[in-house]
């Protein structure tokens, strides 16, 4: 049966991660008020190198405050039927959307294979390839895992793919409000019956 446009869309599942966060206790940190904003660990940047107190200083940074999310190497790459080869060039995005796709489901108390097959759609909200322009460097390190595991329009599709999902695919960039217009592009096709 399909949903009318004055029907109700739930959210039955989510997982997230957030800067400073262990898993599991968002709430808590939320109750108590904490600012999750730290700064960038010492081994990532040299700061004396790039310290500077004028904002218009090329090449340097006034400001060390960091959103990190922490470890993003510990990846479980052959549970999700990526090979070493790949995991090591994917952005750190897809490796992250996989794992908290998952959980989501895991929260959700649905066993992901119930829904293969089906017209389930994936929509993403996802924005910067910042992993592709640290590659940049090393070209000899370009390989055909590099497109798959850098395209912004593949992250949609490696959660079909790996989940088989049949509906509607895609990652939406639109800078700051990817996360909603996606959110918003699902509800759509709920609504019209799409997926």
């Amino acid at each position: 049966m399909k949903p009318t446009p004055s029907e109700k869309v739930a959210i039955i599942g989510i997982s997230h991660r957030l800067p400073g966060e262990e898993r599991g206790d968002f709430w808590d940190l939320l109750l108590r008020g904490e600012d999750l904003v730290t700064e960038v660990a010492g081994d990532r940047w040299a700061k004396d190198t790039y310290l500077h107190p004028n904002k218009s200083e090329p090449g340097r940074a006034y400001t060390f405050a960091s959103g990190s999310v922490g470890d993003i190497f510990g990846f479980d790459a052959a549970f999700f039927g990526v090979s070493p080869r790949e995991a090591a060039q994917m952005d750190p995005q897809q490796r992250l959307l996989l794992e908290l796709a998952w959980e989501a489901f895991e929260k959700a108390g649905i066993k992901p294979s119930s829904w293969r097959g089906s017209n389930a759609g994936v929509f993403v909200g996802i924005s910067t390839t910042d992993n592709t322009y640290l590659s940049i460097d090393d070209l000899a390190a370009v390989d055909s895992t590099s497109a798959t595991g850098n395209t912004l329009s593949i992250a949609a599709n490696r959660l079909s793919y790996f989940f088989d999902l049949h509906g509607p695919s895609m990652s939406v960039d639109t800078a700051c409000s990817s996360s909603l217009v996606a959110f918003h592009q699902a509800c759509q096709a709920i609504r019209s019956g799409e997926a």
